[in-house]
């Protein structure tokens, strides 16, 4: 470990860059590299994960500015998180409902256009 760095800035780069990654995957903010939304949900519950878990493990070892730093970070990854879950649900549950009007407009059509039976022929 370079001696002229102290290790609170190797933690703080540690945890940005986890953020950053975090929003990254949620589609918050766009790839650097690419300039591109590279959105993974999955991954981002890891990357939570991972955050959570270096925040558990270095309980007692933090500054109290590391341990404020640590838990924003958590906490604002997991309420983006859930943002995005509840997008991807409600995106699913508006594409459903557009189905089953489709299907129901299709049922419509298709009972329109059929010939009418007389229910009660007049016999003379």
């Amino acid at each position: 470990m370079n001696s002229n760095i102290q290790p609170s800035v190797y933690f703080v780069n540690l945890v940005i860059s986890l953020s950053q990654t975090g929003m990254m995957q949620l589609g918050k903010i766009v790839n650097p590299m690419t300039g591109k939304e590279d959105k993974n949900i999955e991954q981002a519950k890891v990357t939570i994960g991972v955050l959570e878990m270096l925040k558990e493990k270095t309980t007692g070892n933090l500054t109290k500015e590391e341990e404020k730093m640590i838990a924003e970070v958590v906490s604002n990854l997991q309420l983006n998180y859930v943002d995005e879950i509840n997008k991807a649900t409600t995106k699913i549950e508006e594409e459903e409902e557009q189905k089953d009007k489709a299907q129901e407009q299709k049922k419509e059509q298709t009972e329109g256009s059929s010939p009418k039976k007389e229910e009660n022929p007049v016999v003379e």
